[in-house]
């Protein structure tokens, strides 16, 4: 009898399983820097605490600091979003409407309102190869926020009032969330939703400050 046709082995991995073994690596990762330093943590230890090799840690990341950018990157989609739809007169920050969002667990302040992100801010501070990922996920997405607000202005893409307001909108946010963090690693009390409050309180702030240039 001839052999059946066709190829053998494993299936491929769905988008969603990939996003979230990357979110695995990501959360292990962290556990690891936070533990024992990003000098001390190899890609096999990464690996072990997710139950992969090494190898498959290196075909998802090419850095063990690369490993924690799905951590930092939630929510990118949902700022240029908004940012589309702000209108003309309307407040930024009532565009935003943090507190809505704290109070709903919104996924935009979810994430970085979150204990092990604020961890992984701190981190930035003493880890330059950290600090470089953090910024670098603000340089990727501010682009996006330059477009949306062209979008929003009824400019041409490559105009440059909005991607100078994009800086300005990009950096508020940076510095709010690093101000939320640093400020609440000694409160080992708060919980999520005081923790999702606080922070949607710092971002209003910041986009107030920041307002005058964005108007």
């Amino acid at each position: 009898m001839a052999a059946a046709s066709g190829r053998t082995g494993r299936p491929p991995l769905t988008e969603e399983r990939r996003a979230e073994i990357r979110l695995e690596i990501a959360r292990a990762a962290l556990d690891l820097f936070v533990a024992q330093g990003v000098a001390a943590t190899t890609g096999e230890q990464i690996g072990r605490a997710v139950g992969i090799s090494a190898r498959t840690v290196w075909r998802y990341f090419p850095t063990k600091e690369s490993c924690v950018r799905p951590l930092l990157t939630a929510g990118a989609g949902l700022v240029a979003e908004t940012l589309r739809q702000w209108r003309p007169g309307q407040p930024l920050d009532e565009a935003f409407d943090f507190e809505r969002r704290a109070a709903e667990g919104d996924r935009l302040l979810a994430a970085p309102a979150h204990a092990t992100v604020g961890a992984l801010v701190r981190l930035t501070r003493t880890e330059p190869g950290l600090r470089a990922v953090w910024l670098q996920t603000y340089d990727e997405a501010e682009p996006a926020f330059a477009r949306a607000l062209a979008e929003r202005a009824g400019l041409p893409a490559g105009d440059l009032r909005p991607a100078i307001q994009a800086a300005m909108f990009n950096a508020a946010l940076r510095a709010a969330v690093e101000h939320h963090a640093w400020h609440a690693a000694d409160d080992t009390r708060t919980d999520a939703a005081t923790a999702r409050a606080d922070l949607a309180r710092v971002l209003r702030t910041a986009l107030t400050t920041a307002a005058a240039g964005l108007s």
